[in-house]
C-alpha cells in the first residue's frame, strides 16, 4: 500500500507562487509515473502535470505551460510541483497520484494512489 502525503498548499496572490510537494511512503515509487491532478468546485478532476518513472519526459495542461514545473526525486520518494504566475483560475485542490505504470497517463482513472489533496487558493 502507498501513502501520498501533499504539502505546500495556501493562499496567494495573482502573480504569485506555491511549490506543493507529495510525499511517498509504503513503496519505493522509482518505478511509477506520478501526476498532480487539480479539482475546482463543480468541475471534473483534471491532470495538471505528469511525469514518468525517471523523469525524462513531463506532461502538462495547456494552461500551465511555461508556469508550472513538476519534479521528482526519486531518493526522496517525494515528487514537486512548481507553480509561478498563479492566477485565479488556478484555484482548486491539488491531488498527487501514483499509477502502477511507467508512462504518464491523463485520466484519473489511470491511478492507482491518491494523495488527500491540498488546496490552493489565487486571489485577483
Amino acid at each position: 500500500q502507498v501513502q501520498l502525503v501533499e504539502s505546500g498548499g495556501g493562499s496567494v496572490q495573482a502573480g504569485g507562487s506555491l511549490r506543493l510537494s507529495c510525499a511517498a511512503s509504503g513503496r519505493t515509487l522509482s518505478s511509477y509515473a506520478m501526476g498532480w491532478f487539480r479539482q475546482a468546485p463543480g468541475k471534473e478532476r483534471e491532470l495538471v502535470a505528469g511525469i514518468n518513472q525517471i523523469g525524462g519526459s513531463t506532461y502538462y495542461k495547456d494552461s500551465v505551460k511555461g508556469r508550472f514545473t513538476i519534479s521528482r526525486d526519486n531518493a526522496k520518494n517525494t515528487v514537486y510541483l512548481q507553480m509561478n504566475s498563479l492566477q485565479p483560475e488556478d484555484t482548486a485542490v491539488y491531488y498527487c497520484a501514483v499509477r502502477e505504470g511507467a508512462v504518464i497517463r491523463s485520466t484519473s482513472s489511470a491511478y492507482d494512489y491518491w494523495g488527500q489533496g491540498t488546496q490552493v487558493t489565487v486571489s485577483s
